[in-house]
């Protein structure tokens, strides 16, 4: 039965080059606790440095203001990661500013009610759930443009690939379709 299942030594995504291994050893280290000052500072070399939100996002998508929606490969091996929610949203905005600056924003809301069936329905007002950020729970406002990328959430139709975590990219909108 073994024999039918491949052994992988190395993750693909891994460079070979003596700056990927220096970078390797360097997150090692850091990992190790190795790498701290006297202040438990650790020394990132300036080339690691953004001064703002811009820079950042200008260092990581080359060009976005000249993206054409068309080209599906851009968004695909660039992410900035964030530990928190309100961290992800601000940076999603400043993206989606500079990202085809010409097409139209469109906002989406979520669908929110409270059932009345148990006669709490005061309890929680509809506009409670829309400020909820919780990690885990996806926003009640979602702006998007034509050509941004978004990410399945759900299993639609794995026979299709419609899977959880899938990227995807936005070719047209309608209003309560994408």
């Amino acid at each position: 039965m073994w024999d039918k299942f491949l052994h992988f030594r190395q993750n693909i995504h891994l460079g070979h080059s003596e700056a990927d291994n220096q970078h390797a050893q360097w997150l090692l280290e850091i990992g190790a606790g190795s790498t701290m000052d006297d202040s438990e500072m650790i020394q990132v070399s300036q080339s690691m440095v953004c001064a703002n939100l811009n820079a950042l996002i200008n260092r990581i998508y080359l060009g976005i203001g000249n993206t054409r929606p068309q080209d599906d490969q851009y968004f695909l091996d660039c992410i900035i990661l964030c530990p928190r929610n309100d961290e992800m949203h601000d940076i999603n905005e400043a993206i989606l500013q500079q990202f085809n600056p010409n097409a139209e924003v469109h906002m989406l809301r979520s669908v929110d009610s409270v059932s009345e069936e148990d006669g709490m329905h005061h309890a929680y007002p509809v506009e409670f759930p829309q400020q909820l950020n919780a990690g885990g729970l996806p926003s009640a406002l979602l702006c998007l443009k034509v050509g941004s990328p978004v990410i399945l959430l759900r299993n639609l139709d794995s026979g299709e690939g419609l899977c959880n975590g899938i990227r995807m990219m936005v070719l047209n909108m309608r209003r309560m379709v994408l």
